[in-house]
């Protein structure tokens, strides 16, 4: 996540005002909107109608055109708000201009953008497949969030040595959301992790919840145009979240 002498820019925003510039797209650009984006944009095109195969020729269509060719970064405009909205609306557009599969895929190039073969579909709860293709976007969306911000809380926590934290919070708060279940008693968790009373257990758990909540809010910053849309953008991805989690 690097880019030009280990900067990396504070939002996909602020990415796409580099770019403008340049003789050619950024390549780190385009790794973070695949690494972020891809899933959503094909669990939208199934959820459209588009069978498997179809919907990753569209994906890579998709990213080919409005990325390396530009159309992307020079419609871009900070003002339109949401990036994931502003993404959605020219995905639209891009399907619209598209008249069969056969045309998508000789528009690709023989060494594709990226090998969706290689990358895991996105599997999604019975009740957001049969859902909305929007809401399938959102969902697939917050998930690779997710994904992102726990893996950075826990590779946190491993460097500053607490290890154990960690383990804690993940065996209270993140595998009873995963799994649908019951968080375990504090005593059994302290038995587990030889934690001397219950609230040393809690203020673990507390303190990774703070790791987090800050990471996630970070994140979100990347796809928002300004400070004052994070907590509107926070409070609408709870609705996708299951009850337990929405206290994060």
């Amino acid at each position: 996540m690097g880019g030009r002498g280990g900067t990396f820019l504070t939002t996909h925003w602020s990415l796409i005002e580099n770019v403008k510039s340049e003789e050619d797209p950024d390549k780190v650009l385009i790794g973070t909107l695949l690494k972020r984006y891809w899933k959503p944009v094909y669990c939208y095109l199934r959820r459209k109608g588009y069978k498997n195969e179809q919907a990753k020729d569209l994906a890579q269509g998709f990213f080919h055109e409005v990325v390396l060719n530009r159309n992307l970064v020079q419609r871009a405009e900070q003002s339109k708000g949401r990036f994931r909205s502003f993404l959605l609306h020219t995905l639209n557009q891009y399907l619209i201009n598209q008249q069969r599969k056969q045309a998508v895929k000789s528009r690709i190039p023989e060494d594709k953008l990226v090998s969706l073969d290689a990358m895991d579909m996105a599997v999604l709860p019975r009740t957001i497949a049969d859902s909305a293709p929007e809401d399938s976007y959102n969902y697939a969306w917050l998930s690779a969030l997710l994904d992102q911000a726990l893996s950075e809380v826990q590779a946190e926590c491993c460097a500053k040595g607490l290890e154990t934290h960690w383990s804690v919070f993940h065996e209270r708060v993140v595998r009873p959301i995963l799994h649908n279940s019951v968080s375990p008693p504090l005593a059994e968790i302290c038995r587990k992790y030889d934690i001397d009373d219950e609230k040393k257990a809690a203020n673990m758990t507390v303190t990774v919840k703070r790791r987090f909540r800050k990471v996630l809010k970070r994140l979100v910053r990347t796809t928002v145009a300004s400070d004052t849309e994070v907590d509107k953008e926070l409070e609408e991805i709870t609705q996708y979240l299951p009850e337990s989690a929405q206290r994060f």
